[in-house]
């Protein structure tokens, strides 16, 4: 255990495992997408024990943390999860079902190394496309 009174967010967020990296979670914060106690979360800013994190994840969803330790230099993946406690809320049935749904009609991709479309497929997407048979 480090004796850290406090350390700059963007520094927290990458060694706490909620980011891959300090700059994604720079880019968060400078986005506005980082509320530290209801306020925005710059990247400077100086957080303590106590302090609960606002992230907005895609979708329009959001995960709630509160600091509960500090680190100032990258650990373990497990303990990077004891430096804070998660209380988002659980998603309601009616999420889930939406998460679903929103999968299911995500368009078919090309599978990896597959190569560019041949005619054949290029005007079968057209028609697709364009809703002609």
């Amino acid at each position: 255990m480090t004796d850290l009174d406090a350390v700059r967010l963007d520094i927290w967020l990458d060694v706490a495992c909620l980011f891959k990296t300090r700059s994604q979670a720079q880019t968060a914060c400078q986005r506005g997408r980082v509320e530290v106690n209801g306020d925005r979360g710059k990247p400077h800013r100086a957080i303590r024990r106590g302090d609960t994190i606002r992230i907005q994840i895609p979708g329009g969803l959001y995960r709630l943390v509160e600091v509960v330790g500090l680190e100032g230099t990258n650990v373990s993946r497990a303990r990077a999860r004891e430096l804070y406690t998660d209380h988002t809320p659980a998603p309601t049935p009616e999420e889930l079902e939406l998460r679903r749904m929103q999968r299911l009609s995500a368009p078919p991709r090309r599978p990896r190394g597959a190569g560019a479309p041949k005619k054949r497929e290029r005007r079968n997407l057209r028609r697709l496309k364009e809703g002609l048979d």
